[in-house]
């Protein structure tokens, strides 16, 4: 019977060293392939802790609007204004994050 002799054992390919140890190129292959699904996994745990993220915000928003739409207007600017009075600081930095965000929106419809 006749042995099969690999490339790397007739001198072929020559092992590259990497830390002390022979590498081959499948031995790269092989680390490189077990980085992308490590990592592949990563982005996906990402990805359901973003939905998750976001079905609670849109859920909170939904709420906090169905609590909204029962109100009085006159009693949502009174409440307005209270919160202005205690939470002065908070409020400007809120005015400031709208005004950009519909500067950027209006800013951005007229390209």
């Amino acid at each position: 019977m006749a042995e099969t002799i690999s490339n790397q054992q007739q001198g072929l390919v020559k092992p590259e060293i990497h830390n002390g140890e022979d590498k081959t190129g499948s031995d790269y292959m092989n680390e490189f392939k077990g980085q992308a699904q490590e990592y592949g996994q990563k982005f996906q745990d990402a990805a359901v802790k973003a939905k998750d993220y976001a079905s609670e915000t849109l859920s909170a928003a939904s709420d906090k609007f169905k609590e909204l739409q029962g109100k009085d207007p006159k009693e949502l600017v009174e409440n307005a204004k209270d919160y202005a009075r205690q939470k002065p600081g908070k409020t400007i930095l809120i005015s400031a994050a709208v005004g950009l965000v519909l500067g950027l929106l209006l800013k951005g419809g007229r390209r």
